[in-house]
């Protein structure tokens, strides 16, 4: 057989894989709890790497190879930064959220929470919350099945919309019978797939390219300042640099708002269970960074240093490295852990905007189904979202970095500041949380879209901080003592402090 004939059948592997989880997952999916949350009964090992998977999606193992590939250790700033704000996520939110949310009658989405948590009864808030979760998923989905079209007729030669429809079926198939836990089962699947991809391509190819000393060497003699993680100082004044640095480290910042990351937590079994947790998902999370930026600079000395194997698409440097050194088949596994790091991320999102559709715009028209109906309503939403994903993706030059990059400061901004007060702060008001959102939101749209703004500044820290202040502004200005608030508040607390020495960090 031949090489490709190898590396699909390895996809095609893959893929039926895919299926078979999101057949168990049905089948253990009853209720409307059951496909947006998993019953609230997942361990942390599930809930971590579901996590990692649902968060790093394609950028991982072609978008930052690649910027190291051409520009060396300092494109891993932003590697830190996600390291670093995924940290904080479930050291700070994850214990609380996932006891809050359950206080706070057992909201199972984000929109319902800050409903709930701020006792808003105008909807408000929660209708807005629902619409910026459609507006930049819907897209955040779309980039996804780009990639997928692209990955397909770059890797084999297939036709763009071929590709497209293979990997958006699939996806869509297993979330749209399996739900949330079946999102969850197979990014597990797909994160340990990741995890051993980006582990074994690097370690194999310096075994097969000789000592770790004479690729340094080579690697310098390419690029003197590829091993550099400060080089922007060497090219810039010493403030700009630093801004630079800060700006691209700031990506972090958005963990605290992405839904599809933040609504793993208010899964999990307990609040207790965040601290094994956080050990599991930011374990993975530095060994596979680690392994992608090792791979792109093992990269530069294998082919930048020799014109006639030099490469014309920097972001393939994972890939091309993973061919040259495995066997076709096992080649073709680790092309499959590009798809599962692009179905992973679509999957979870089109499940976060079905539970904005039915949880949060239908269900608080007040009109009471039957949980079987629930579900069915939510598969729907599942499909309706997916069909328009797929319509946008038509336009196969659409720009999937920007956009990620777009939606991801979007939700950061929105979201993150309101989901920090909303755990930490007892004067949190919904018109506060509402005039914040907006805020936020707005800011990254128009600072994203002036170049001279944009090029110097990634717009989700604007964004936040505006958000943070008008948030603490607005809600002292409209605080009202709220008897029921303040019990839910202590209640959660309270869980908390009991759970201190299990959720506290040794």
């Amino acid at each position: 057989m031949s090489d490709t004939t190898f590396q699909l059948i390895a996809i095609a592997v893959y893929l039926a894989a895919m299926l078979g989880i999101g057949y168990f997952a049905f089948r253990r999916t009853n209720n409307i709890d059951d496909y947006m949350l998993a019953g609230r009964g997942l361990k942390p090992g599930v809930a971590a790497l579901s996590a990692g998977a649902s968060d790093m999606s394609g950028w991982l193992l072609m978008g930052l190879p690649g910027a190291i590939y051409l520009n060396g250790l300092i494109e891993a700033w932003i590697a830190i930064g996600l390291t670093i704000g995924a940290w904080l996520n479930w050291k700070f939110v994850a214990p609380r959220l996932r006891s809050y949310t359950a206080v706070a009658q057992n909201a199972i989405t984000i929109p319902s929470f800050f409903e709930k948590r701020l006792k808003d009864n105008s909807h408000f808030l929660r209708i807005a919350a629902s619409v910026i979760i459609l507006a930049f998923f819907t897209f955040y989905v779309s980039s996804g099945m780009v990639a997928a079209g692209k990955f397909f007729e770059s890797s084999f030669g297939w036709n763009y919309f071929t590709g497209l429809f293979v990997v958006a079926g699939v996806t869509l198939l297993y979330t749209l019978f399996g739900g949330f836990l079946g999102a969850t089962l197979t990014d597990v699947a797909q994160g340990l797939l990741m995890f051993a991809a980006l582990i074994a391509v690097p370690i194999v190819a310096i075994f097969q390219m000789g000592s770790i000393g004479g690729i340094s060497e080579s690697i310098k003699q390419v690029n003197p300042d590829a091993l550099n993680l400060f080089s922007s100082f060497n090219t810039t004044n010493g403030f700009l640099a630093a801004v630079a640095i800060f700006s691209t480290a700031a990506w972090g910042l958005g963990y605290f708002g992405q839904p599809h990351i933040i609504v793993r937590f208010m899964a999990l079994r307990s609040p207790s269970e965040a601290k094994t947790a956080r050990r599991i998902g930011v374990g993975w999370m530095v060994l596979t960074a680690l392994g992608a930026i090792v791979t792109a600079l093992v990269g530069i000395a294998y082919f930048a240093g020799t014109p006639e194997k030099e490469i014309t698409d920097p972001e393939t440097v994972f890939l091309l490295l993973s061919q040259i050194f495995f066997h076709p088949f096992v080649a073709g596994l680790v092309l499959a852990a590009v798809l599962a790091a692009i179905m992973s991320t679509m999957s979870s999102q089109l499940i976060v905007c079905s539970s904005a559709l039915v949880e949060d715009l239908y269900n608080i028209a007040g009109k009471k189904l039957s949980p079987q109906r629930e579900v069915m309503l939510g598969r729907t939403g599942v499909l309706v979202v997916a069909v328009v994903a797929a319509v946008l993706a038509l336009n196969r030059n659409s720009s999937i970095l920007e956009l990620v990059s777009f939606a991801w400061a979007g939700f950061g901004a929105a979201f993150g500041p309101i989901v920090l007060l909303s755990l930490y702060w007892r004067k949190l008001t919904s018109t506060g949380a509402l005039a914040g959102m907006i805020t936020g939101a707005l800011t990254v749209f128009i600072w994203g879209n002036i170049d001279v703004l944009a090029s110097n500044m990634y717009e989700i820290v604007p964004g936040f901080i505006l958000n943070l202040i008008v948030t603490v502004v607005v809600s002292n200005a409209t605080y009202k003592h709220n008897a029921l608030i303040e019990e839910e508040f202590t209640a959660m607390e309270k869980e908390i402090e009991e759970n201190a020495p299990y959720v506290a960090a040794s």
